[in-house]
């Protein structure tokens, strides 16, 4: 495993989120577009993980997200961050989310 620097580490902005809306993108399995509340702007954000979670059951849900993560087309939508999530041996995903309610925004540290 290659290691980074605590300098490095800095530079990532994770922050929390809140799912605002949640839609399949048409013509895939996997992806799903998220419009999430970073408390002071709302972006729009493209995961595979619609393979493992309904639209529908996302919405209201915090998550914690990579807010600096260069911007990039999927199936022309630009996602404009990532969320975390865990993936296990038999590929089952569980998202990276606070234990406790927090305000969107909030950074992760």
């Amino acid at each position: 495993m290659e290691t980074v620097s605590l300098d490095y580490f800095k530079k990532l902005d994770l922050r929390v989120a809140e799912i605002l809306e949640a839609e399949r993108v048409p013509e895939t399995d996997k992806l799903l577009k998220l419009k999430i509340n970073l408390g002071d702007e709302t972006r729009e954000i493209v995961s595979g993980i619609g393979a493992q979670y309904k639209p529908e059951d996302l919405i209201g849900k915090q998550i914690v997200v990579l807010a600096n993560l260069e911007p990039k087309i999927f199936k022309g939508i630009e996602s404009q961050g990532m969320l975390l999530a865990a993936v296990n041996e038999t590929g089952e995903i569980a998202l990276l989310k606070p234990n406790k309610k927090m305000k969107p925004g909030d950074r992760v540290q």
